[in-house]
């Protein structure tokens, strides 16, 4: 069979978004797991940010992972995938000229589309992960995504966090996004329907949910019609080959404990946040 070219996909990407549906993502995080999904029939995948800290870094999800990592995860994708893959760039690798970098090395790996957040990463200390930026410094970041992009297929999404924000505040950065010229709006933490509803009342362009399987938006014909074209579950695959090979591994040495920890446990585990804040207390904890 033919490989699609990475504009064909990107063009496949579009026709998702410009279609009166809404298709769930495949978590992909290799080759591997990029062919399953397009023999499963999944029609998009997703590389997130934090699989990709997982996968070359063993490392928990605090910002670590670099531009030039995550686009080699891409890359070996981007090189055999059949279906279109969506990159969490995150907050862009820094500010709105590292979002310039990062788009032509997405689109240089073979990204169909790409989302661009406006949280404050990396962490401030002390604060949480969920700080925003301003949402004046968001539209930049888009507006600069936009001008990088050599292949106008490529998508652009601008991602923001309706979970800790107000609805008249999601509202007005998400129309502030799509005035940008952003091809879609990604959010996370949109509570139910009523919630979704205030909110894509205002906008025109296609939407993207991060739901981690929330039960009160489980309706992909209600999805669809108020504008959303795409749903990331969470990446369940990720989480089960971790928990698989640890099982197996376990079972190999004939170690008797350990079977009983979870997938989320076994994360916790072997990426060892605990000695990342060790140091973000020695080292960023700057007292005058």
């Amino acid at each position: 069979m033919r490989r699609a070219s990475h504009h064909e996909l990107r063009t496949a990407f579009r026709a998702l978004l410009d279609s009166d549906s809404c298709f769930h993502t495949a978590s992909v995080f290799d080759p591997m797991s990029a062919r399953i999904a397009a023999d499963l029939g999944f029609e998009v995948g997703i590389l997130g940010g934090s699989v990709a800290s997982l996968q070359v870094l063993a490392a928990p999800d605090f910002a670590l992972i670099t531009l030039s990592e995550f686009v080699e995860q891409a890359t070996r994708i981007g090189r055999v995938s059949r279906l279109p893959v969506i990159a969490d760039a995150d907050h862009g690798y820094g500010n709105a000229l590292n979002v310039m970098r990062t788009v032509v090395e997405l689109e240089r790996a073979g990204i169909a589309a790409l989302t661009i957040e406006d949280t404050l990463l990396p962490a401030q200390f002390g604060r949480k992960s969920t700080d925003l930026i301003p949402v004046e410094e968001g539209v930049g970041k888009i507006r600069a995504a936009l001008e990088a992009r050599v292949d106008p297929d490529l998508a652009i999404i601008a991602r923001t966090n309706a979970g800790v924000l107000d609805v008249d505040e999601v509202i007005r950065r998400t129309k502030a996004y799509q005035a940008a010229g952003a091809d879609g709006i990604c959010m996370v933490g949109v509570a139910d329907f009523e919630h979704l509803e205030q909110i894509a009342e205002n906008l025109q362009i296609p939407l993207m949910l991060v739901t981690y399987g929330n039960p009160k938006l489980r309706d992909n014909e209600r999805l669809a019609r108020l504008g959303v074209r795409i749903v990331v579950n969470g990446h369940a695959a990720y989480f089960a080959a971790i928990k698989a090979t640890y099982d197996c591994l376990r079972d190999q040495r004939q170690v008797a404990t350990g079977s009983e920890l979870s997938a989320t446990e076994l994360t916790h585990k072997y990426t060892q946040p605990e000695e990342y804040i060790v140091w973000a207390e020695e080292f960023m904890d700057v007292k005058e």
